[in-house]
């Protein structure tokens, strides 16, 4: 067992439950089995969800009523698209929300072109920097550099959330993003990374001083392989169960957890998969994840 430092919390996003991005996958599970799901499961805080209120009042109260803190939120920021002064406003109603409810980091991703969701598009594994032109590259990271201002102002970080089916997918591109910001932060997502090829502990080396979040979520390799050999989509590979949580599927985070905690990382580690609760039942999920964090840090 390796020992992390005391002030690392574990917390759990709601995918698990009920997926913001298909919504027939765990649309029929109430919130509130969700939270107290994830009280019995020992998890100390939650992210945000389609399903959560987005009233501070009404939010606080129904996580208080379930022990549960807010730990942050996704949020997509559409930079090559919309100018920066309606990509800042959109993102203060979200800082302000998560600031209210004492959260401390939140995660964008930019989601001009995605195709994630998209039920058919087939995912493009094999890409050479050929993402984002020069001139799209720059006006992204001065966006996102821009709305990290804007984050730390109200005190918060802002966490860049590389994700399979965006313009930011590959080891090249977080590099390429990192690069070309500085108060930026990364959100280390081990199931994205692998899923896209690249070595999470390799990542996680590269850019150290500047991993804002965590997110903990496995891959099952042969579904990994099926989606390139088949051309299949996103959609596809997530209900085929591509991911899964720590302590199931073939990813070791001994060497991840330990990376963290030798750069002196002290934010939160999110457990997450988006999986079929049909399939995989959450509760079950999640306390698996739990539980291989807790055997492997201590927390």
């Amino acid at each position: 067992m390796h020992m992390m430092r005391s002030d690392v919390r574990v917390g759990v996003n709601p995918i698990l439950w009920s997926n913001d991005d298909f919504h027939d996958l765990g649309g029929d599970i109430p919130l509130e089995r969700c939270l107290a799901d994830m009280h019995a499961a020992g998890f100390a805080g939650t992210e945000l969800g389609h399903k959560y209120p987005r009233d501070a009042a009404a939010l606080a109260a129904v996580l208080a009523r379930h022990d549960l803190q807010l730990v942050s939120g996704w949020h997509s920021a559409h930079l090559l698209e919309k100018p920066i002064a309606a990509e800042r406003e959109a993102l203060l109603h979200h800082l302000d929300l998560l600031s209210a409810l004492g959260a401390r980091v939140a995660i964008v991703a930019e989601c001009s072109r995605r195709i994630y969701h998209e039920p058919v598009t087939p995912l493009v594994f094999e890409r050479n920097g050929d993402a984002l032109a020069a001139i799209e590259w720059n006006r992204l990271a001065d966006g996102l550099e821009s709305l990290a201002e804007t984050a730390a102002a109200r005190g918060m970080a802002l966490a860049y959330h590389h994700h399979m089916g965006t313009v930011v997918q590959t080891a090249a591109e977080i590099d390429a993003l990192m690069r070309r910001t500085r108060l930026l932060r990364l959100l280390l997502d081990t199931g994205h990374l692998a899923m896209a090829g690249a070595d999470p502990v390799q990542v996680l080396r590269a850019h150290a001083d500047r991993v804002g979040h965590v997110h903990l979520k496995n891959i099952r390799s042969e579904v990994v392989a099926r989606t390139r050999h088949d051309g299949t989509s996103f959609a596809t590979a997530v209900r085929a169960g591509v991911f899964t949580v720590p302590g199931d599927g073939g990813l070791d985070f001994v060497p991840v957890l330990a990376g963290l905690d030798a750069s002196g990382y002290n934010g939160w580690l999110v457990i997450e998969a988006e999986q079929d609760p049909r399939l995989a039942p959450p509760l079950e999920y999640a306390r698996r994840g739990r539980e291989h964090v807790r055997a492997l840090t201590g927390l």
